[in-house]
């Protein structure tokens, strides 16, 4: 089963870290396959990009999957810049 996850307008550090939480005891509890829905998205910074490379990792361990949906422009350019584009799904 996907469990989908709306990441918040401004993924700074504030809402990364109750994001962290909330992902980490997700896996804790066995969900291992994840969608990430960015549709309220607007800004995300270091912080809330180091959270999704420390979850994937984590997902990664169990053989899970983290699938990233819905980046406006301005999010993607992020990615790209940081080349996490190539290391995330992304639709």
């Amino acid at each position: 089963m996907i469990n989908t996850v709306m990441i918040p307008r401004n993924f700074a550090i504030d809402e990364a870290t109750e994001l962290r939480e909330k992902l980490i005891d997700m896996i804790e509890n066995n969900k291992y396959d994840f969608l990430l829905d960015f549709s309220n998205c607007t800004f995300i910074d270091s912080t809330g990009l180091g959270v999704l490379v420390s979850v994937y990792k984590r997902i990664n361990e169990h053989k899970g999957s983290l699938k990233l949906v819905k980046l406006n422009d301005n999010v993607m350019k992020v990615f790209k810049l940081t080349r996490l584009d190539k290391v995330f799904e992304i639709n």
